[in-house]
């Protein structure tokens, strides 16, 4: 049985990933709007991989005895300067789901419940990875630059790169 400040914890954590898959689908709404079809599926394939953390979420608070609540999301974000400023919000974004995860482990650890502490390290795992992901994709916009035919054959990559990445996590 989950305790209640866990719980809390969990619903926070839950709120988060709903926000970011909506967050995501409003960055693929923006690129495919300005042309950017490769980064506007990469944003559509990341937001369903947020909306499936949710569900992960919710559904082991709801195993655990406590109650999963859908939470009410603000609005996303949904204009963006350029494509350097999206994967730099992206980042910044990022960062932030590994602090709110940090902070469930913390408490986890404060309340001795190593189920759910066990649980989380399948989080902690998975935002090394993104954050990984997301500061490889900004070094290479960084190297491309201004020109517009890195920007293409970026864009155009985007798509196999993620569904390469999706791969390999699945197999772990």
């Amino acid at each position: 049985m989950l305790n209640k400040r866990i719980e809390q914890a969990l619903n926070n954590q839950l709120k988060l990933e709903a926000f970011s898959s909506q967050y995501y689908l409003s960055i693929a709404s923006w690129a495919e709007n300005n042309g950017l079809n490769g980064t506007a599926e990469f944003f559509y394939q990341q937001s369903d991989e947020e909306r499936m953390h949710m569900l992960r979420v919710l559904k082991f608070i709801n195993e655990r005895g406590g109650v999963g609540i859908i939470p009410q999301l603000d609005k996303p974000k949904d204009s963006f300067e350029s494509i350097t400023s999206v994967f730099n919000d992206f980042l910044k974004h990022e960062m932030e789901v590994t602090a709110s995860v940090n902070e469930v482990v913390a408490i986890c650890l404060e309340e001795k419940d190593h189920a759910t502490n066990n649980f989380m390290q399948w989080f902690v795992s998975e935002q090394i990875e993104e954050e990984a992901l997301v500061r490889t994709l900004i070094d290479k916009l960084t190297l491309i630059g201004e020109e517009k035919s890195g920007l293409y054959f970026f864009d155009r990559d985007l798509v196999s790169m993620k569904a390469n990445d999706v791969t390999i996590n699945n197999t772990l």
